[in-house]
């Protein structure tokens, strides 16, 4: 049986199911003691029904942990985001409804093994950086409960700090996934907009709308967009063209050129040590192999500006304004306020706003001539429920300082954990980067993570050792609307048709072997040179492979441009899995060198010289 006080990070947990020490049905009554023992009871919105989870759990028993990468891991979503048979309320009574489909994120995650716990609160309509606007209650900071957890993605972060889950989603279009993650000392990943779907997710403003990811640890959350992100076609603003980062972290390692504001462009509001934890920050970078850039950071003030002071709002006004309209009871006071001031903004303005936000991006987009992230502080200050409360407008546009700007200028960003200010409080900082970046800041979020030395959010677990394959829990082979296939020769990583795959969103997903049923042969009058895969009926070697992703919709294409004598077909590997994957017609290799001895391509490469 577990230890009641074993961490929740997923880590932890694999190992706890790798050696039998954990099952999933205990995980889940685990879970269930720990919601019931929990103080702030505005975390949470709804739970799933006991017995069905408990069903689930004990079915995942019944299988091996290592058949799914999120074995018997729990995790939350804020109750903006549908589960089919769950009431989603998006934290407004009137407006409830009871979902018909699960989002595509969170289909995804429980197909690969991770236990749905419950819905969680949210600043209402996702309108807010604060937590306190629902009438669910207003979830509390997990180090002092007279501070704001930060919104809208309150309960979510909290329920992830509190160790109440291990991971959760939430959303982020002005900052909701990266203010409550620093408030409460977790990651907060915002990935680029388009990788994580948005199918199945009450919009806010639907055009920047990003579902989130709180976690423990930065390997965590890659870990959970490997699983749930790629591109989805039920998602009108789903991207085929961004790069889905691999689930297991690369090491951060070289010279790193980041920009950090003028120190005059720097604020901060709430008269505490934040800003010598900012430079500590800097400082442990730099220790990092960082070369820190000043910038003018003035286009960016000016584009968080725009979200809510331009027209951006009527956004908002377009996703639920007529409902508002339809109910005049309904709504947080506050909330209402800002949705019905988008109502009568006039088109002309949304043009002249468009106009100024190129204007804005390609002043912004000057800084990555010079430098390849953005460190800022995540917020410049934290306030009391009782502050915000007594002036709810004011506050709230302060913190989104550093956060507001980001999906309007196409960046993804990640929230880490950075120190905590005398008073007990955490105080985190944020890394961003152009769209496509997410894998890059990841890994340098996790080094920046591991060099303050903190613990994981209110757990007091340190985090756990890195660098670390997952004692149990493969990555999905055949996940649903990709093919696992096998590259052989040219098509590896960094070789001349690497590219082919690349530009059809293809993602590594490591190396493998093949059963001892194959010859490799040089194929030397094909341009560039290639070696051809045959099976043989005696006599084979096992050889090198890459296994590679390649969503179903793209899949198509690339075997269209296979040339003969080579095909695409069925590939046996040493663990018994069968790929697709690069084949050759025996005819061809007749009379080609026979280079099964250098063990696969690469090994025939390194002879070669």
């Amino acid at each position: 049986m577990m230890d009641p006080k074993t961490s929740l990070d997923i880590a932890s947990l694999r190992a706890a199911y790798g050696n039998g020490r954990l099952k999933a049905g205990e995980m889940a009554e685990l879970i269930r003691a720990r919601i019931e023992a929990g103080a702030d009871k505005a975390v949470w919105i709804s739970l799933r029904d006991p017995g069905e989870l408990q069903a689930e759990a004990e079915a995942l028993d019944r299988r091996k942990p290592e058949e799914l990468p999120l074995f018997g891991i729990p995790f939350a979503v804020k109750d903006n985001i549908d589960v089919a048979g769950m009431t989603t309320t998006a934290a407004c009574p009137e407006f409830a409804y009871v979902a018909d489909r699960t989002a595509t994120a969170v289909r995804r995650l429980q197909d690969a093994g991770a236990l749905l716990i419950g819905k969680t609160n949210l600043d209402q309509f996702a309108t807010g950086l604060v937590g306190v606007r629902s009438p669910y209650g207003a979830p509390r900071s997990a180090f002092d409960a007279r501070y704001i957890s930060g919104g809208s993605s309150s309960g979510s972060a909290v329920a992830v700090a509190s160790s109440l889950v291990s991971f959760a989603l939430g959303t982020d279009t002005a900052g909701s996934g990266r203010v409550p993650a620093a408030f409460n000392n977790l990651i907060g990943m915002k990935p680029s907009r388009g990788l994580l779907s948005a199918a199945g997710v009450v919009p806010a403003c639907r055009s920047l709308d990003c579902p989130s990811i709180f976690a423990l640890t930065a390997g965590d959350a890659a870990q959970v967009l490997a699983v749930a992100g790629g591109f989805d076609p039920l998602d009108a603003y789903s991207r085929d063209t961004l790069p889905l980062p691999p689930p297991i972290l690369k090491p951060f390692h070289g010279r790193l050129r980041f920009a950090v504001p003028r120190a005059g462009q720097l604020e901060f509001f709430d008269g505490g040590d934040w800003p010598e934890l900012f430079a500590k920050t800097v400082e442990r970078l730099i220790a990092l192999g960082g070369d820190p850039v000043e910038i003018d950071f003035s286009p960016f003030i000016e584009t968080a500006r725009l979200l809510y002071d331009g027209p951006w709002v009527a956004e908002r006004y377009a996703a639920v304004g007529a409902f508002l309209e339809a109910h005049p009871q309904a709504g947080h006071p506050t909330v209402r306020r800002i949705i019905e001031g988008g109502r009568d903004i006039p088109a002309h303005a949304a043009f002249q706003a468009m106009y100024r936000l190129e204007g804005l991006r390609r002043a912004g987009a000057e800084i990555w001539n010079d430098a390849d992230v953005l460190l800022t502080p995540t917020a410049g200050g934290t306030f009391t429920v009782d502050a915000v409360e007594a002036d709810p407008i004011a506050l709230n546009s302060k913190l989104g300082l550093y956060t507001n700007f980001m999906n309007l200028l196409d960046l993804a960003g990640i929230a880490v954990p950075a120190g905590f200010g005398r008073d007990g409080l955490p105080f985190g900082v944020t890394l961003s980067a152009p769209a496509g970046s997410d894998a890059e800041l990841l890994a340098i979020g996790d080094a920046l993570h591991r060099a303050a030395a903190l613990p994981m959010g209110a757990t007091g677990h340190a985090l756990p050792a890195p660098g670390q394959a997952p004692d149990s829990g493969k990555f999905p082979e055949n996940r649903p609307g990709f093919v696992t296939c096998a590259m052989v020769g040219a098509h590896m990583a960094g070789l001349p048709l690497n590219g082919q795959i690349v530009s059809r969103r293809g993602r590594l997903l490591g190396e493998a072997r093949t059963a001892p049923l194959y010859r490799l042969h040089l194929l030397d009058d094909m341009e560039p040179h290639r070696p051809g895969l045959v099976r043989q009926t005696s006599g084979g070697s096992a050889i090198s492979v890459e296994l590679w992703e390649i969503p179903e919709i793209a899949f198509g294409g690339f075997v269209a441009e296979v040339p003969s004598p080579l095909s695409i077909g069925h590939i046996q590997l040493a663990d018994g899995r069968s790929v697709m994957g690069f084949l050759c017609e025996a005819s061809a290799a007749t009379y080609a060198p026979d280079i099964s001895r250098h063990g696969g391509w690469r090994g025939w490469l390194a002879a070669k010289g």
